[in-house]
């Protein structure tokens, strides 16, 4: 495999849970470089849908699958659109949530910490940057995206800092984000504290939580019967709502604990094939260390 845009996480494992050598379509929802897609061809798939809202990774993808264009559809957009608007039936999808090596890698793109970095953040190239979000959301908005998204318990001391700095000069690149932390949350922050503010920007600026609540019951609803869903998360908050929503497909009723009678589905719509979730081996995480973090659950449609 050829993993210069990007080294795919828990390959073995994704095939395996979706099985693509049953055949049918797979949609790859989040397409990176093709190397998922590229492993569900080679499984047998019959076909794999590929969608990413970056542009520069379809056309890696487009390269690197090239020998299997005849069984290949990529769509450039958010997987939650793609989802709500597909017609045909799935026999398994995949979403391999975050951002890619690639992304991460090229400081033009703005996704990470080093210096001298721009504050973009945007996978699609379109709509408002995380400068945009820093220079122009209210206080409060700015702490909640801080509390929520990054877990930070100072959010509002550093909101107050981000709007104090942008009265006097707007924020333009990571070094500015960066001062403002140190001043608001003190020098003894660590690379771990900067990663999570930055990735609570970047959720923000793409919206991913609300694609992921849209996605999941989208994906879900099309299904085949005995059809699988794989998500492979690396933030807290992703997981929680991967587990809460499999947990809940999974049960025979979903009814208040108050009412005497069910008065719900009254049958559970599938099944979470991972009992305990599933994380890369020492081993993956030696040869690509980004993979550290990735939580894969799987859930399978009752047939």
């Amino acid at each position: 495999m050829n993993d210069a845009y990007h080294v795919p996480v828990l390959v073995s494992e994704v095939v395996e849970f979706l099985s693509p050598g049953r055949g049918g379509v797979f949609l790859d929802g989040t397409l990176g470089g093709g190397g998922h897609a590229e492993a569900l061809l080679a499984g047998g798939a019959n076909r794999v849908i590929g969608v990413d809202r970056d542009a520069e990774a379809l056309e890696a993808a487009r390269v690197r699958l090239a020998d299997s264009r005849d069984r290949l559809e990529l769509v450039r957009g958010d997987f939650a659109d793609v989802a709500e608007s597909l017609e045909e039936p799935l026999s398994g999808a995949l979403l391999d949530l975050g951002v890619s090596s690639r992304q991460i890698d090229a400081g033009e793109r703005g996704f990470s910490f080093r210096v001298g970095v721009s504050l973009d953040m945007r996978m699609s190239g379109t709509g408002r940057t995380a400068a945009d979000l820093l220079n122009t959301l209210t206080e409060k908005e700015l702490a909640d995206i801080f509390y929520e998204y990054g877990e930070e318990r100072r959010s509002r001391r550093l909101a107050a800092e981000v709007v104090r700095r942008r009265r006097m000069r707007p924020f333009e690149s990571s070094d500015d984000m960066v001062a403002a932390m140190h001043r608001a949350l003190g020098d003894r922050i660590t690379a771990q504290d900067k990663a999570r503010i930055f990735q609570a920007l970047r959720i923000a600026v793409n919206d991913e939580l609300r694609s992921l609540e849209r996605a999941l019951p989208a994906i879900r609803d099309r299904l085949v019967d005995g059809g699988v869903l794989v998500i492979i998360a690396y933030h807290s908050l992703e997981d929680r709502r991967v587990k809460e929503s499999f947990r809940e497909w999974s049960r025979d009723c979903i009814c208040p604990p108050e009412l005497p009678v069910c008065r719900c589905r009254g049958r559970a719509l599938g099944k979470t094939l991972t009992r305990r979730v599933v994380v890369p081996t020492e081993e993956e995480m030696r040869r690509n260390p980004r993979a550290r973090s990735a939580r894969l659950r799987a859930w399978q449609k009752a047939a």
